[in-house]
């Protein structure tokens, strides 16, 4: 590059680093509209299997998409219509315990095995104080009670926005598709219309396999909970169903809660809790041995250190969607490798 006049190349350095600076805040102001989107196009594409095995039979798409989204937001619409009575009164009765658990803690025989194995920390008296401290700041901690009403209403309002795109995403799946088609050179647009729709199938059955493994996992835990007596079944049953959503860490992370709720919740003397700690055990083997691979035969073929690497980077980047969409993303990316860049290779 010549630099015949500094001031000018100076300026248009100026220029290019504040555009990218507009950019860039532009961008982070869009971030919430962005995961609007994302969210309700990985939707949108879970729809995609359902419509077209209903296609498949000779039903007109336009009546396919109608039953599918009815059906589907129909049961969900049910689920929280017949859970959030039962959730709402365990939520209650888990406030009205709040003395009985931080007594129950303070007495178990995990503090007194931590007083005996490190009598300097001074366990007991670090728990009565750190429970003490939650309990006078919790109001600060959930940010206040209008804080709290506004992050109602803004997620009410996330989740209306996300149905809507949701449902114009699914109506007009294939012709978006067909506008993307039209940006590409008409040499290779037959490759990437199959590259495309190999990518958005494959998505589409990630969504619905990891559904069934939450509604499958979710309406065990009810079943047994329930089965057993055990407290706040419903609380979590939807902990479990929301824990299986997210890949890798999701299923242990429900467990090791709901496991430690069941010991905090139960009555001193009731084993109920190591019950429930070996059942999940044995689902979490049963879940990534039988079920996950029957269930995802089809939709998301990744090595595990792949999953693994894709996983936590989507989780850094994007937090929950980018856990969620991180496994797909790097299908797609392993699909265009092995099926454009590997060839490309052989050929030079």
């Amino acid at each position: 590059m010549r630099l015949e006049n500094p001031f000018r190349v100076g300026f248009i350095a100026t220029l290019g680093v504040l555009a990218a600076l507009v950019l860039g805040g532009m961008i982070a102001s869009l971030s919430t509209v962005i995961t609007y989107i994302g969210v309700a196009l990985f939707l949108a594409l879970g729809f995609e299997p359902l419509i077209g095995f209903l296609e498949r039979r000779r039903w007109p798409r336009s009546l396919a998409m109608l039953t599918s989204v009815t059906v589907v937001f129909g049961i969900l619409a049910l689920l929280i219509w017949a859970m959030v009575p039962s959730v709402t009164e365990q939520v209650n009765t888990l406030t009205d315990r709040y003395t009985v658990i931080v007594q129950d803690i303070v007495n178990s025989n995990v503090i007194e095995w931590a007083n005996q194995t490190f009598p300097a920390l001074q366990v007991e008296q670090a728990v009565n104080d750190g429970l003490l401290w939650l309990r006078d700041n919790i109001g600060i901690i959930g940010g206040g009670v209008l804080q709290v009403g506004v992050s109602i209403v803004s997620s009410v309002f996330g989740m209306l926005i996300v149905f809507i795109l949701t449902l114009y995403f699914v109506s007009s799946m294939n012709s978006i598709k067909r506008v993307f088609y039209q940006l590409t050179p008409a040499s290779g647009r037959a490759r990437v219309a199959d590259l495309t729709e190999q990518i958005t199938g494959s998505v589409g059955k990630y969504v619905m396999g990891q559904t069934l493994l939450g509604v499958i996992n979710g309406v065990l835990t009810f079943i047994l909970l329930s089965a057993m007596g055990a407290a706040l079944p419903a609380v979590c049953a939807l902990v479990a169903f929301l824990g299986s959503l997210i890949p890798l860490v999701g299923t242990l992370s429900a467990s090791v809660i709901i496991v430690l709720s069941q010991l905090l919740m139960l009555p001193s003397g009731t084993n109920t809790w190591w019950i429930l700690a070996i059942y999940y055990v044995v689902y979490m083997q049963v879940e990534a041995y039988f079920i996950s691979p029957r269930v995802m035969a089809s939709a998301v073929k990744v090595p595990g250190p792949i999953v693994v690497v894709a996983a936590l980077t989507g989780g850094t980047l994007l937090g929950l969607l980018g856990a969620l969409v991180a496994i797909p993303v790097a299908a797609a990316i392993l699909l265009i490798v092995r099926q454009v860049v590997i060839p490309a290779q052989n050929e030079r």
